[in-house]
């Protein structure tokens, strides 16, 4: 069934694991809380390290191990022995790669088994995050350079225009929507949140606007469009500058509009407004100082910006398994780590906003469509491409659900600037 605004308004998928909403596992009745075997020990010892999610454990042996004390609500298969050993010494990367390569399976609900893991993982102790965050950054070296940047951005945005258009919907934006209501669909909620962005900067017609990683181009057509602003954007994937450049064209926007395949940190002259949606978690934290270089070298002194991004509540690197196999060099920040941003140039901050549950919601959209397009997909790619980005896109979904991930809107100004907002009435009322 289609609404009219092309999503997929309910959709009965045949992947097992993939489906919304499934029975509970089996009885517990056969379940070990004591094995024997030292498999069972050992998945019993991974279940404690994971922080006793309420999943059961199964092995290729016929065993079945959980240790909360809860009735389980999912259970996850583990084919050989193999795989169990590489759960145990790398259980982050080892669950992407197992389901990306079916010799793990679950049986329930993936997304709810993803929550349980982020939920469990709560209790993991702050040694952990710390290791791991020495790790990253000893892995990471220069990833967001400017070559490395080129690279990072290449290996997720350049694998095909054709591909994302199964399933962003018309608007083509990878960024979270804005749903004034439940009800909302997912285009609409697009347009809102490109609406949403233009009010908070309060843009006024005749005015300049830069952009910092545009995407395929949809706001910066829309604040075109609707704003009657002109628009420099800037973004380093070639696939989406090409895209960006012919849409821009077709709708005679091309005059307003100019797209530049090129790094933020090349952004030259002056503008009204800096935007940038979706881009600094790409960034890289090192570099938030030299972003703040740029936005003070380019934004005039009543000028207005807004950096929307997905985030963190408290500073902890990527999943490692979505940075080694979807998003290279990606990081959201804290807003504490946004703050080296602005405070070395004394931008004042007019305006936070978290839309954390707008992008659960945007994800939810993404990946019933993705579903709905499923086989298109694996003839794109093959049926192991289908299952890595499934879970990317439940586990992102997931993520934003439990609060493991934030999304910020955040605007500023400088200091100077007493241009500003006198209330938040505009951004309500058309």
């Amino acid at each position: 069934m289609q609404t009219d605004d092309g999503q997929i308004a309910a959709a009965q998928l045949s992947e097992p694991d993939a489906t919304p909403a499934r029975a509970a596992p089996r009885a517990t009745a056969d379940i070990a809380k004591d094995p024997i075997s030292w498999e069972g020990k050992l998945v019993r010892w991974l279940l404690r390290a994971s922080g006793n999610p309420r999943v059961v454990l199964s092995l290729w042996t016929g065993d079945r191990v959980w240790t909360c004390a809860e009735a389980p609500v999912v259970e996850l298969h583990i084919s050989d022995r193999a795989t169990l050993l590489r759960s145990c010494l790398d259980p982050h990367m080892e669950f992407g790669d197992g389901y990306s390569d079916a010799r793990i399976r679950v049986d329930g609900n993936l997304e709810q088994f993803i929550e349980e893991i982020y939920r469990a993982d709560g209790a993991h102790h702050e040694w952990v995050t710390r290791v791991r965050s020495v790790l990253r950054w000893i892995q990471r070296g220069g990833s967001n350079t400017l070559d490395g940047s080129k690279q990072n951005i290449h290996h997720h945005y350049d694998i095909g225009n054709d591909f994302y258009a199964l399933w962003l919907g018309e608007t083509m934006a990878y960024t979270c929507a804005y749903f004034p209501t439940q009800e909302t669909g997912l285009d609409a909620a697009q347009r809102a949140k490109m609406d949403h962005v233009c009010r908070k900067l309060r843009l006024r017609a005749g005015e300049t606007v830069v952009e910092a990683g545009c995407g395929w181009g949809s706001l910066a057509l829309h604040m075109a469009r609707h704003y009657g602003v002109k628009v420099r954007a800037f973004n380093i994937s070639k696939e989406q500058i090409a895209f960006a450049r012919e849409r821009a064209k077709a709708e005679k926007l091309d005059a307003q509009v100019e797209f530049v395949e090129d790094d933020y940190r090349n952004i030259r002259g002056g503008y009204d407004a800096f935007v940038s949606v979706g881009m600094l978690e790409h960034v890289g934290v090192e570099h938030f100082p030299r972003l703040g270089d740029v936005i003070q070298g380019c934004l005039l002194g009543n000028g207005r910006g807004l950096i929307h991004t997905i985030g963190r509540n408290l500073a902890r690197p990527m999943h490692p398994w979505i940075d080694r196999r979807i998003f290279p060099g990606a990081e959201p920040p804290s807003l504490r780590q946004m703050m080296d941003i602005f405070e070395t140039h004394q931008f004042s901050v007019l305006d936070v906003e978290n839309l954390r549950l707008h992008y659960a919601k945007t994800l939810d959209h993404w990946w019933r469509l993705f579903e709905a397009a499923r086989e298109r997909v694996s003839g794109m790619f093959d049926e192991k491409f289908v299952r890595m980005w499934r879970v990317y896109l439940l586990g992102s979904k997931a993520a934003f659900s439990v609060g493991q991930l934030q999304l910020f809107q955040v605007l500023f100004a400088p200091s100077r600037n007493n241009q500003i907002a006198w209330t938040r009435d505009h951004l309500y009322h058309a």
